[in-house]
């Protein structure tokens, strides 16, 4: 049905190699979130760290023409918020650095959520839960379950919670290219039935939002902000599918 979804082993030591850096890069940039911060100068830190520390290449930049090597969302931002000199972090703001490295021709992709300052009650709660969604759906992953299962158990616990998921935008295949079959629905769909195999890899990056889950597309093409102006947050893994389970790669 899908093409190069089975991973070689060398393939899986580049992609796990990949994954390393992309979880380095969250963990340099996060004593950097402060307010007054703008996240241009956030970019420029990780494009630095990337490109200098790590010898790696930060595969958002160009990516279908996207102007920088990281996106950065903020408060009603679902995804790829544009980095730029002009916006600047403010006490409060919740904040997603989704990251992508490519090093020695494969991939992994990651992101989680900052907080800045002294967050409000309804930021931190939305963040746990898009946290706690994406750790249950992880926790189920392994040989010959359906991919929907994933969606189901993430659109459970989300839902009981009072918010919603982002239906348009999914997880994905990962490897040599960026983005790989087989797409991954963070809700449930009985007709995508497709078993997981051994030494697949995919992201899981359930988007969550505090309102409607409805979304609009900017003007600058890229970035995604929730309709109703409620708050969005969003974690992703790269995952690798072992013989009795799953390994995060990002981690």
């Amino acid at each position: 049905m899908y093409k190069n979804i089975i991973k070689e082993k060398l393939e899986i030591k580049k992609i796990k190699k990949a994954g390393k850096i992309a979880s380095n890069v969250l963990k340099m940039i996060s004593e950097y979130i402060v307010p007054n911060i703008t996240t241009g100068e956030l970019d420029r830190i990780c494009h630095d760290y990337i490109i200098h520390e790590e010898k790696a290449f930060p595969a958002c930049l160009g990516y279908n023409g996207f102007p920088k090597s990281t996106c950065i969302s903020i408060n009603d931002v679902v995804c790829h918020g544009i980095p730029n000199d002009k916006q600047k972090l403010k006490n409060g703001d919740i904040v997603n650095i989704d990251v992508t490295i490519m090093k020695n021709s494969y991939h992994a992709d990651t992101s989680k959520m900052f907080l800045v300052g002294k967050p409000t009650i309804l930021g931190k709660r939305l963040c746990y839960v898009a946290k706690k969604s994406l750790d249950l759906a992880i926790k189920i992953i392994k040989p010959n379950i359906s991919i929907n299962e994933i969606g189901k158990v993430i659109q459970n616990y989300v839902e009981k919670k009072d918010f919603s998921i982002v239906q348009e935008y999914c997880g994905h295949g990962i490897g040599q290219k960026f983005h790989e079959d087989p797409q991954i629905l963070h809700y449930y769909n009985e007709n995508n039935k497709f078993l997981l195999k051994e030494n697949m890899t995919f992201t899981i990056e359930p988007m969550i939002n505090a309102g409607s889950h409805e979304i609009k597309l900017m003007r600058d093409g890229w970035t995604v902000k929730t309709k109703d102006r409620s708050l969005s947050a969003q974690y992703e893994h790269t995952i690798l599918v072992t013989k009795k389970g799953s390994e995060i790669l990002t981690l």
